[in-house]
């Protein structure tokens, strides 16, 4: 019997003790022992090149895993062990997860199966057993043929593999286009007149069980009297736009170009330029100003808005003046809208002594206004603004006096019903398991076009397609829930205020969320945002689709990212730890400082797409790609979810890391050898019809649903996901709390920080660890 301290205790152990227990069944002569050793490094060169053919990169000589290395364990510090970086490469596991075992299919039995230690092979045993066996296989000659079929059913999805080949008939750009024209045409309607016909629309299409969601919540709305900047130097009063305050007309844009649950009042300050708002930005500022009730002049991106925010408060600023720089957008010239809603429905101080005006009712203490980059340029007295190639980035010269202004805020709120539209096409074989798939209906404002038509149309087209193909038979494995959200604008409040009302359920049932929330955002390429897990699923989806290449993106890289992002996923991936996945169209930023631009909301002058795809081609892509999604999730025996990319892209967080250290390394490395094990001893066996057993994929299933949840940490900075493995940027990607330690000390200790991650990377390993336990055991207790 193997000292179970010291395998737990030792990965390297783990790993070679798992790897060669199917040969040390065997007990007996010299002869057996000598036949044992030669097949027991037979069995390890052939573990080795089966993991290092499934897992590694194409084109990446240097790649090896660390688990069949077998490397000695450093005897330094205590015997701990010393990680090797080197051969980190970014996820995502190529030649997706169970190719080898339809290469070889030799391989479950050679590898995935573990032979419980000591087992004897007795003939008296064997004879019993194949007494047994013979008159079990002539009962199952006699009820064979009549259970045959269902048999089949159950084991081998070849009815959702059908389903999968009618996309290309089922889904069609002019259906799309039609339901588009529909929603646009509800755009003068009341929120509640819009949920009804979305409920009654999916109703007619035949899906039978649909319900209506009613979240009394507070809303944030622009005041009966426009918000001014008032120049002092020369008594000139602005809107936010730019144009004279004594200009006798306001346009739609005008009117809704406001911070939503801003501070109100007026303040008469020096305006001090920022820039973007990073630490470092602000402690060059604070080298040479006194920032205290003064007026930040913001740009928009680089980093989470109310991230930018919470900073400015701490160190004492009364306003923001947000603009965008036209280095970072076409749109710089426009006013836009913001929302600070963290997300659901506000809550706000009991305590009406705050400092400002109605503060009551205010999520920040700043008095916050976007302005367009005109009316930027004119307080910065800058000279260029979007020139010259390379452009040219707005910055208040040196020699250049700061303007004082009067700025004046007059924002209002209300009480207010929202609603969302939940449709659910129950499963047959899970139906307490979830895949949830979200669109919107609302937009910035009561009256504007609906920008969220495009995903309402493609969601209603994908629920059409499916209740098609009930009708002839099919249903999903896992229930499905289509969910049309309210309130998303100003904080994704109806998908917010459901999801905690219905959390406790969410935890244990939702496996996945699918978002379309923006399917078409600009005439760029095919992006995917996943969570780490889903990496591999979306990678793998996007490259069989050959329009990813219609728009001239490049084709030979994939584009999937696990970034932050904006919509109603958030409280999903972010509160819960549900694995999401998301596919639009739209430009890569190609800075930094281009990020998070996508929290401004512009006013639509046309349907964009109408302007954008006026043939919808590019919506049926996004279509039939979610649905391939969509199916994925909601039937594969076994969830599409990669372990080893989670513990991948934790590794390629730290790989450059200033702030890691031993015991961060030695925790993700055995987070790494024991994802990858289970893997393949655990996953691939599930997947083979053969081998599967229900009780087993549902177990499995369970540990694959929760390992992102191990990643949830208590109280992130602000504008921060909770879920750590989210980054805010792809050219750096890096646990965002690290930096922020690193970069604002007075948030959260380097050493607090360092811990949080420790914990949650130690949990994952810890998960994925008993899911090994469980299923070695159960394969003991089998045999």
């Amino acid at each position: 019997m193997v000292d179970t301290q010291e395998f737990h205790s030792n990965p390297a152990l783990q790993v070679t003790d798992m790897a060669y227990r199917k040969v040390r069944a065997g007990h007996g002569s010299l002869r057996v022992r000598d036949l044992e050793n030669e097949e027991l490094h037979t069995a390890s060169l052939e573990l080795e090149w089966d993991m290092e053919k499934e897992l590694e990169e194409p084109g990446l000589d240097r790649f090896q895993l660390e688990c069949v290395e077998h490397q000695p364990v450093s005897s330094s510090s205590g015997g701990t062990m010393d990680p090797d970086l080197e051969p980190i490469q970014p996820s995502v596991s190529p030649h997706g997860r169970f190719e080898r075992l339809q290469e070889d299919p030799n391989y479950v039995t050679r590898f995935s199966r573990t032979v419980p230690k000591g087992q004897r092979q007795n003939w008296t045993c064997v004879a019993k057993y194949l007494l047994v066996g013979v008159c079990v296989f002539a009962a199952g000659l006699l009820i064979g043929r009549y259970t045959f079929s269902r048999v089949q059913v159950k084991e081998e999805p070849i009815a959702d593999t059908d389903v999968l080949e009618k996309i290309g008939l089922g889904i069609t750009a002019e259906k799309i286009q039609a339901l588009q024209r529909d929603f646009d045409s509800l755009s003068d309607l009341t929120e509640e007149s819009k949920v009804k016909y979305i409920a009654q629309r999916w109703k007619e299409i035949g899906l039978k069980d649909v319900q209506v969601t009613k979240h009394m919540a507070l809303l944030s709305h622009p005041g009966p009297v426009l918000s001014t900047i008032v120049d002092k130097s020369g008594n000139q009063c602005y809107l936010p736009s730019g144009a004279r305050c004594e200009k006798q007309f306001t346009t739609t844009s005008e009117a809704f170009a406001f911070a939503a649950y801003s501070a109100v009042g007026n303040i008469v300050a020096e305006v001090v330029d920022v820039q973007y708002g990073s630490p470092e930005d602000l402690r060059h500022v604070q080298a040479s100003t006194n920032v205290t009730n003064k007026i930040a002049l913001l740009k928009l991106g680089g980093a989470p808005l109310l991230y930018k925010l919470s900073l400015l408060v701490e160190l004492g600023f009364a306003g923001c003046l947000l603009y965008v720089d036209p280095c970072d957008g076409s749109f710089g010239y426009k006013t836009f809208g913001v929302t600070l809603n963290p997300g659901g429905n506000p809550s706000f101080p009991k305590d009406p002594r705050v400092v400002g005006r109605d503060n009551l009712y205010n999520l920040t203490s700043l008095l916050v206004q976007p302005i367009s980059a005109s009316l930027a340029k004119m307080l910065l007295s800058a000279s260029a603004m979007g020139q010259g190639r390379p452009c040219v980035p707005m910055i208040m010269p040196p020699t250049s006096a700061r303007k004082i202004i009067n700025l004046t805020i007059e924002n209002q709120v209300s009480f207010k019903a929202v609603h969302n539209v939940m449709g659910y096409l129950k499963g047959k074989t899970n139906p307490d398991r979830y895949v949830l798939v979200g669109s919107r209906h609302g937009s910035w404002y009561e009256g504007a076009l609906a920008d969220w038509g495009n995903g309402s149309a493609v969601m209603t087209q994908i629920i059409a397609f499916m209740m098609a193909q009930t009708r002839v038979g099919w249903r999903p494995d896992r229930t499905i829930v289509f969910c049309s959200w309210g309130g998303t604008s100003l904080g994704n409040i109806g998908s917010y205020e459901w999801g905690k009302e219905n959390a406790l359920v969410l935890q244990s049932r939702a496996v996945a969320y699918v978002s379309l929330h923006s399917p078409m955002t600009n005439s760029g390429s095919l992006q995917a945002t996943a969570s780490p897990s889903l990496l591999q699923l979306a990678g793998e989806i996007q490259k069989r689709h050959s329009m990813s290449c219609s728009r001239g993106a490049g084709c030979s890289v994939s584009s999937v990212s696990s970034l932050q992002t904006p919509g109603d996923a958030n409280f999903f991936s972010n509160q819960l730890g549900v694995p999401t996945v998301e596919f639009t169209y739209a430009e890569v930023p190609k800075t930094e400082r281009a990020l998070f631009l996508s929290e401004a909301f512009f006013p639509p002058e046309s349907s964009l797409g109408e302007t954008l795809d006026p043939a919808f081609k590019l919506h049926e892509t996004i279509a039939k790609i979610t649905t391939e999604a969509i199916l994925r999730l909601a039937t594969d025996p076994v969830l599409p979810f990669c372990p080893l990319d989670v513990a991948l892209n934790v590794q390629s967080k730290l790989k450059d890391e200033t702030l890691r250290g031993l015991d961060l390394l030695n925790v993700a490395a055995s987070l790494r050898e024991n994802s990858t094990f289970f893997q393949s001893e655990v996953m691939r066996p599930a997947n083979d019809p053969k081998e599967r057993d229900p009780a087993h994929v549902r177990m499995l299933n369970d540990v694959l649903r929760d390992l992102e949840k191990s990643f949830l940490i208590p109280t992130p900075p602000a504008g921060f996901y909770r879920n750590i493995l989210y980054c805010l940027s792809r050219q750096t990607p890096r646990f965002s709390i690290l930096k922020d330690a690193l970069e604002v000390s007075w948030h959260n200790s380097i050493s607090h920080s360092q811990n949080l991650v420790y914990s949650a990377i130690s949990s994952a390993q810890k998960l994925v660890q008993s899911g090994l336990d469980l299923f070695e055991n159960e394969n003991d207790n089998l045999k």
